[in-house]
């Protein structure tokens, strides 16, 4: 039997297979026949571990995923929602790798169809069209984590308007439908008033000739993460952050049927039996393979990413800026995000590491390349935070670098019948995970719904509107201030948060939590109370890191935030003086892969 929605009742039923697995949330359909997350409790951890447990040898899981960022989240979506009875396991937390230090940005991809036009590379085309494809769904999908956002194109060369303009009116042309608004040219006069602090002279004489704006998608990426764990959690997944797959068990044939999973908070290992195993580690993704096969050839191309965090007057509040080529012939974007500024290259060579680090020569080409465009003086000293994150590039035996390397997603199956996803980007997560599912239903002879994400609302989503923080706003109460919120909080809250704004409120009421964590910042303490009990926030990291996005925003306002972060989970979770002691210098060890190293590695 394949899985339905119950439209009444407090309990749906899946099935997978002959596995059963029942969810104890309440569902109902909207007009679009989506579901609709009625229910806000999700299974506690220790729920969730007992139920890992379940997947035994007599009734294995259906699917077994192994990764928690943006693919491994999205393949829990998919499969749970077409009925099958999943699980996934994450050994660090939801979207710590990768998944949480990307440009930010909901793309089709602009370089890339500029190669598809200069190779004729047909494989360039199809990237961009399915990525723009993607990027409606996404930004449809969970509206309060995405929006639009014009990016500027400055021209500084007499040819370069046309050519510019030729190009993202084609970028444009391929989303169809999908397509956000038209990019259009801006004069000189129009550009500096649009983006006041582009110079009008480059250090090289050249003057601007007026700028190219486009649309393309920005959104929270680590959020998004977590609101897909939850989202997948409150369909009936069983997901673990913390979690590590240590080994990979296979029966008398050969074949993976399941791993050994190290709960990292407790030391317990439990043996996870599966149909069918995905293996969606990202970077880390040849590790996986080789737990099954030592001399298993490599498919990862790492390519790091750097980016660093600027104050606000860098940028406008809503336009970003793209220099298509540096000196080195890389890209080079400077884009408002949380009220700040970030600017980032990608595509340098890196080693695969579970904290990388930026080092000082990439802040200092980030800022010497974007401060040739700029009015504002760019100073190292304004660096607020500074982050590297590795991409798992598919990798083509043909390729010289990783700037020539497919950005395209690729899913195999090893002869132990171990399933890999990897590469793509987080524009295309959603895709990326129909495709893994639909090799698992394919390879384990699953019983399954069609895929039906196209049009899932997200938790967080279904009563999200624009104007929903005036509500949040005009709702909340203190004791001492009777009255509205502060506008800049509330809008805040709904960013994070969506139709679940209100909940953090209500706590900030009934527990007087209403105070923010840190100055300068909207961050409410009633924050740390919900993420530990809806969004399986187990460690202070989790919490500046990836709930909230302190850590990537300022590193200094993180430190001063961590004692108030600590001694509130604390409480929470009833840790010991010694205890708490150990995650706040855990913590503060965390902050220090934020900012190039002083001298020596990167640390551990």
């Amino acid at each position: 039997m394949a899985s339905r929605w119950a439209k009444t009742g407090a309990t749906v039923l899946f099935s997978g297979g002959a596995a059963w697995a029942a969810c104890s949330i309440s569902l109902a359909l909207s007009d679009e026949h989506t579901p609709r997350w009625i229910h806000d409790r999700l299974p506690s951890r220790a729920e969730q571990l007992r139920r890992l447990s379940q997947g035994s040898a007599a009734t294995p899981y259906d699917v077994l995923i192994i990764g928690g960022g943006a693919t491994g989240t999205g393949c829990a979506v998919d499969a749970v929602t077409r009925g099958l009875r999943t699980a996934m396991v994450e050994r660090e937390d939801f979207a710590a790798g990768t998944s949480s230090r990307s440009t930010k940005l909901v793309h089709g991809g602009v370089r890339y169809l500029e190669k598809a036009f200069k190779n004729l590379d047909f494989g360039q085309f199809k990237l961009v069209f399915e990525a723009l494809h993607e990027r409606n769904v996404l930004l449809r999908n969970v509206p309060y984590l995405s929006q639009s956002l014009p990016i500027m194109m400055p021209c500084y060369n007499w040819y370069e308007p046309a050519y510019f303009w030729a190009g993202l009116r084609a970028y444009d042309i391929i989303a169809g439908s999908a397509g956000l608004e038209w990019c259009r040219y801006l004069t000189p006069s129009q550009s500096m008033s649009r983006f006041p602090t582009l110079a009008e002279h480059r250090r090289d004489g050249k003057s601007l000739k007026g700028a190219i704006v486009y649309h393309d998608g920005q959104f929270n990426d680590s959020r998004l993460a977590v609101v897909l764990a939850c989202t997948a959690a409150a369909a009936g997944a069983t997901v673990l952050n913390h979690a590590e797959a240590t080994r990979l068990i296979k029966n008398e044939e050969g074949r993976v049927v399941g791993a050994t999973v190290k709960d990292l908070l407790t030391g317990r290992d439990t043996h996870v039996y599966a149909r069918t195993i995905i293996n969606a580690a990202g970077p880390f993704s040849d590790e996986v393979r080789q737990l099954s096969q030592p001399d298993a050839p490599k498919m990862i191309m790492p390519s790091s990413g750097v980016h660093v965090t600027l104050p606000d007057y860098y940028s406008p509040e809503a336009v970003g800026m793209i220099v298509p080529k540096t000196k080195d012939g890389r890209v080079v974007f400077m884009l408002p995000w949380l009220e700040q500024t970030i600017a980032g290259t990608t595509d340098s060579s890196s080693d695969i590491t579970m904290r990388p680090q930026p080092t000082e020569e990439e802040v200092q080409f980030i800022l010497d390349a974007i401060s040739d465009y700029l009015t504002v003086k760019v100073r190292r000293s304004d660096v607020k935070s500074a982050w590297s994150g590795i991409r798992p590039l598919a990798l083509d035996p043909n390729a010289a670098d990783t700037a020539s390397a497919s950005r395209d997603h690729i899913v195999t199956v090893d002869p132990d019948g171990l399933i890999t996803v990897t590469g793509g980007k987080w524009t295309t997560y959603r895709l990326m995970a129909q495709d893994a599912i639909d090799r698992a239903v394919a390879e384990g002879k699953l019983f399954a719904d069609q895929c039906s994400t196209t049009s899932l609302k997200l938790i967080g989503s279904d009563g999200f509107y624009p104007a929903l923080f005036t509500e949040v706003a005009q709702n909340y109460v203190v004791p001492h201030r009777p009255g509205a919120i502060d506008t800049r909080v509330a809008k805040y809250l709904v960013a994070s948060y969506g139709d679940r704004a209100a909940d953090v409120t209500h706590i900030a009421e009934q527990r007087k939590l209403g105070k923010r964590i840190v100055r300068g910042y909207p961050i409410l303490e009633a924050e740390v109370i919900y993420a530990v009990h809806h969004e399986y926030c187990e460690t202070p990291e989790d919490f500046v890191a990836r709930r909230t996005r302190l850590a990537f925003l300022d590193k200094l306002a993180c430190e001063q935030a961590l004692p108030k972060v600590v001694e509130l989970m604390a409480g929470e979770k009833g840790w010991s003086r010694r205890r708490a002691a150990r995650e706040l210098q855990r913590a503060l060890d965390f902050l220090k892969t934020f900012d190039a190293p002083l001298d020596g590695p990167p640390p551990l």
